[in-house]
């Protein structure tokens, strides 16, 4: 563990803030895109109950994409970057942030629904007003789900040169530095950690204590 608290690797432009500056990027970026994709799909399904195959179908075919598969594939037709690794990592992540959104739609209380109908209030409304809100436990539990893999498989970005915390890995394995190697992994972990908790407590800032699972502070 030297090499991670050696001070020449807290600094310059390839030391391990820059790096985890990228990879935190990568992280972000992607469940914004995933989301702007998936939580509307999930949401309208889970709301209408029509395609339910479409995302069950979507899900599990874009689960048995090879991600690593995906990137090369994406490299060669469109070159090096960031643009491969962001299309890789989104059809990683829109599986577990759509099936979450449309599994809480679906598992909101149908009695409740049908009160927020029987008030007067639209389509639009229910949606937004009353099944999202009680759907917020397992549209969190797919944003962590989704969080925890992108970060883990980031450190693709190192085949195509933009970089992220897989440097220290694949150049620690390309020269033998397996100190550099160890603080890479150590480091993603710690932010697949990170990330997580940061979820977690965001989750318990919005979703009603009533909602929340047995065990977490929820009345349930």
């Amino acid at each position: 563990m030297g090499w991670l608290f050696d001070p020449a690797h807290w600094s310059g432009e390839t030391g391990i803030p820059v790096r985890l500056a990228e990879h935190v990027g990568f992280t972000f970026g992607t469940l914004l895109i995933a989301a702007a994709i998936a939580v509307p799909l999930g949401a309208f399904v889970g709301h209408t109950g029509r395609g339910g195959f479409l995302v069950v179908g979507l899900s599990n075919a874009l689960r048995a994409l090879p991600t690593t598969a995906v990137l090369i594939l994406v490299v060669l037709w469109a070159g090096l970057g960031d643009f491969p690794v962001y299309v890789a990592l989104v059809l990683l992540a829109i599986p577990p942030i759509m099936a979450g959104t449309y599994a809480g739609i679906r598992a909101v209380d149908p009695v409740t629904v049908d009160a927020a109908r029987g008030v007067g209030m639209r389509e639009t409304g229910v949606l937004l007003r009353v099944e999202v809100p009680n759907a917020l436990p397992l549209i969190y539990g797919g944003f962590r789900g989704a969080a925890l893999q992108v970060v883990a498989t980031a450190t693709i970005a190192a085949y195509t040169g933009a970089g992220g915390l897989g440097r220290f890995v694949f150049d620690g394995l390309a020269l033998q530095e397996f100190g550099q190697m160890l603080a890479g992994a150590v480091l993603v972990a710690l932010l697949a950690v990170l990330v997580d908790l940061a979820f977690a407590g965001l989750q318990r800032l919005t979703v009603s204590p009533g909602l929340r699972p047995v065990g977490t502070g929820g009345k349930k």
